[in-house]
């Protein structure tokens, strides 16, 4: 099995000084559930080389043990520097794609007519396209070979506004996401609790809403994909 995951190239925010990048379970979890079953993964970024990590994310509160344990290996802090171009990798099947997220995916993958290709083609063909968390800010803009949104009338679900609250980045983020996706016409759906776990399924379409949910993501891919196998 050959799985896409999308990582981002942006580190700050556009207004402040704060950093953001990657938030890294919803990297590590699937990334090491999918080696652990042999699959081929390809980690990939708008721009391609080094995706730069959330600081926050690797604070005690987040960085849990899986994740804290895949920093000591060299090569999974390899595979972090030189991330391949979307462009390199548009001409690729995959059996499934993930988004991951972090703020600075709102920045670089909403307008990116590369990654929107790729998801396209993918998702067309059945392919699983899943995105956690803000790297479900790249399934916005997609169109289908009809011209509807990709998202439109699809369950899904994403970071919320009131999440931002919490993180108190709603004065840095450049829209509202959870917005965006309703005027988009998605049928959107959140945890009852804040910062709880939630994964979404739509057919071929799997989202997850925030860090928290990136065990679940993974677990639930490894099914569909184990399930594909047979």
């Amino acid at each position: 099995m050959e799985v896409l995951i999308v990582v981002t190239n942006i580190g700050s925010y556009h207004k402040g000084c704060l950093r953001t990048g990657l938030w890294l379970s919803e990297l590590t979890h699937f990334y090491q559930k999918a080696q652990s079953a042999g699959y081929d993964i390809t980690v990939a970024s708008p721009k391609g080389g080094a995706t730069p990590i959330d600081p926050v994310s690797l604070r005690p509160l987040h960085l849990d043990r899986l994740s804290k344990a895949s920093l000591s290996i060299d090569g999974f802090k390899a595979v972090l520097q030189q991330t391949h171009t979307l462009q390199e990798v548009s001409n690729r099947v995959f059996d499934c794609i993930l988004l991951t997220g972090g703020h600075g995916t709102m920045y670089d993958f909403p307008n990116d007519r590369i990654l929107q290709h790729i998801i396209k083609i993918h998702y067309e063909r059945g392919n699983y396209i899943a995105a956690i968390c803000h790297g479900v800010s790249g399934l916005l803009n997609v169109l289908l070979s009809d011209g509807e949104h990709l998202i439109r009338g699809k369950q899904i679900t994403v970071y919320d506004w009131f999440e931002e609250l919490l993180a108190r980045r709603r004065k840095q983020v450049p829209f509202n996401l959870e917005k965006e996706l309703k005027r988009r016409g998605a049928n959107y759906k959140k945890a009852l609790i804040p910062m709880t776990k939630n994964v979404c399924e739509d057919g071929n379409l799997i989202t997850g809403q925030n860090p928290f949910s990136s065990k679940a993501i993974a677990s639930k891919l490894l099914v569909l994909l184990s399930r594909r196998q047979r």
